[in-house]
């Protein structure tokens, strides 16, 4: 199951205490942000159509509320267009406002929480496949590969990280910590976040890694394992926002 997000200021990780220094927004302009820098950056096209609301929804761990006002929004500025009838539903518009656009960025402070998250999620990644190379049982390994078959057969980003964070929790399920999963599982959570939609064809080479984990899991090459995780987490440097923007976010000021 995905984190459902409340259309509430207070409850989106997005506004979490945690992260010093980032800032605020409702749970609302978090998702018009992560689709308006997915327009900004290219990664989705004028014209190219959503996913349904649901699958928005899914897709960015947000409650079906928080989409749905999001979207609206979005359509009011002319940053996305719905169409009625078959063959419809909403499209990235075809000239987005700019103005609009230059608006929906991260700032300075955003980029490097997002980068302390992924600092963080390394050290519990590498840390579950350890010892997910160690107590995996065979059912939670077929599973797995379950799941890499799912994202490779992904038509759309939000089928992809529906999937993509089945993947990354059943890992941590593997790995038998105990409880320790649930403090992974909240760093996952915080994370994801931050997701914004990706080409397909983008996520589906990201899939690899997926199938490389499977495999080293299944022969216990925990250190083969363990370099994968590594690699995976390590990438999202530069292929989230922060890194995509033309800068690593790292630099303060």
């Amino acid at each position: 199951m995905t984190r459902q997000l409340e259309d509430t200021t207070g409850d989106s990780p997005i506004d979490a205490a945690p992260l010093l220094g980032i800032d605020r927004r409702s749970a609302i302009d978090a998702v018009r942000l992560r689709i308006g820098m997915a327009i900004s950056l290219g990664l989705l096209q004028p014209g190219e159509r959503l996913p349904d609301q649901q699958d928005v929804a899914l897709g960015l761990s947000v409650s079906p509320i928080t989409a749905r006002r999001a979207l609206a929004s979005l359509a009011d500025q002319g940053v996305v267009v719905r169409r009625r009838g078959r063959g419809g539903g909403t499209f990235v518009a075809d000239e987005p406002p700019q103005k609009v656009l230059e608006q929906l960025a991260a700032s300075p402070a955003e980029s490097l929480a997002v980068n302390r998250l992924v600092d963080r999620r390394l050290l519990f990644e590498c840390a579950v496949t350890h010892f997910a190379a160690v107590n995996a049982t065979a059912a939670q390994l077929d599973e797995l590969e379950r799941l890499t078959h799912e994202m490779a057969g992904s038509t759309n980003w939000s089928e992809y990280h529906q999937a993509d964070e089945q993947f990354h929790r059943l890992v941590a399920a593997s790995s038998g910590l105990g409880p320790a999963v649930d403090v992974y599982n909240e760093a996952l959570a915080e994370l994801y976040a931050y997701f914004i939609p990706y080409p397909i064809e983008f996520l589906h080479e990201s899939n690899r890694d997926h199938i490389a984990l499977v495999n080293a899991l299944r022969a216990g090459d925990d250190r083969g394992a363990v370099e994968v995780s590594r690699r995976h987490v390590d990438v999202l440097h530069k292929t989230m926002f922060m890194g995509l923007a033309g800068g690593d976010g790292r630099q303060s000021g």
